[in-house]
């Protein structure tokens, strides 16, 4: 009987040692994940201001305006971070909105009279300053990511996992454009 109690509560014991950390690591990938909320936020603070000096100069890219736009306010939208589906479904618009919002940048860098606008010198510095802390972001939040998601996939600690509904996280990676080869010809021409 006594041997029973004692595995009983040495069995107790590794399930709440094992939920206290998977929650410390859930809970650490949450952050992460507002760590690049609150950058993308900075992004989005400059999004309207250089779409409006640029909107001047370059009138045919009118369907780029129109996707940074519609991308912004759908990564503005709130989410549920503790629904999977939700949380993939943001951190894909965040993605896209990354790479629009980067190749129109570079739309910006390639008219001399924006380059001049003292504006756009201003808001491509500040979009470099937020794209490197926003790279670091993500650095720390699929670290945090992988942590848990190593975790919940390894026995035991699947099983307390599921059963307090713990789930895998999805990470930050490359879109497809992002790892395509680069064209030199393109920016020479």
């Amino acid at each position: 009987m006594e041997l029973f109690i004692i595995v009983f509560i040495g069995l107790l014991t590794l399930v709440y040692i094992t939920y206290v950390k998977l929650i410390k690591l859930r809970n650490q990938a949450h952050e992460a994940l507002s760590g690049i909320d609150i950058q993308m936020q900075k992004r989005f603070d400059l999004v309207p201001n250089v779409l409006k000096v640029a909107r001047h100069f370059m009138e045919h890219e009118k369907g780029l305006f129109l996707e940074v736009t519609e991308l912004r306010t759908k990564v503005m939208a709130g989410y549920d971070k503790s629904k999977p589906a939700e949380v993939n479904d943001h951190v894909q618009a965040v993605q896209s909105l990354s790479d629009k919002f980067g190749k129109l940048m570079i739309n910006v860098e390639n008219y001399p009279e924006l380059r001049s606008d003292k504006a756009i010198v201003e808001a491509i510095h500040t979009y470099n300053d937020v794209e490197s802390h926003i790279s670091a972001s993500r650095r720390f939040y699929n670290t945090s990511v992988t942590d848990l998601n190593n975790v919940v996939q390894v026995f035991p600690m699947s099983f307390v996992a599921s059963l307090i509904g713990v789930q895998v996280m999805a990470l930050f990676e490359a879109q497809e454009q992002s790892r395509a080869a680069v064209n030199a010809d393109e920016f020479l021409s």
